[in-house]
């Protein structure tokens, strides 16, 4: 569990008031023979799920794992597409385009006939 007013110490490593009373409130659960996720449950209902080392990945906190999984996916698509075009761009360049075929033909002529 993490302290709420520290930032990102645990409760064991810190020496804030608050951090203290959470930690006698877990030795009473503890001694309450409390499971470890009712304990979670009380504190998390108590402090909110910021005091979770590890806080569930749901609602905000999914927003935050997923954007940059997202960001590295767009970079992908966006690479392959960017890439793609211009390799289609220069395969229709060299076959469709007659103005660039006659202005390759008329310079290669022009250099032959000069040497």
């Amino acid at each position: 569990m993490r302290c709420p007013t520290c930032t990102g110490l645990p409760i064991t490593e810190s020496g804030d008031a608050l951090s203290i009373q959470m930690r006698r409130e877990v030795r009473d659960q503890v001694k309450a023979s409390q499971s470890e996720r009712d304990i979670y449950g009380l504190m998390v209902a108590r402090y909110g799920s910021a005091t979770l080392l590890k806080p569930p990945k749901q609602g905000l906190n999914l927003v935050v794992w997923a954007t940059p999984l997202l960001a590295l996916g767009a970079g992908a698509v966006h690479f392959w597409r960017t890439f793609r075009f211009q390799q289609t761009r220069r395969e229709l360049g060299t076959a469709t385009d007659p103005y660039l075929a006659q202005v390759r033909q008329e310079t290669g002529s022009r250099k032959s006939g000069d040497s």
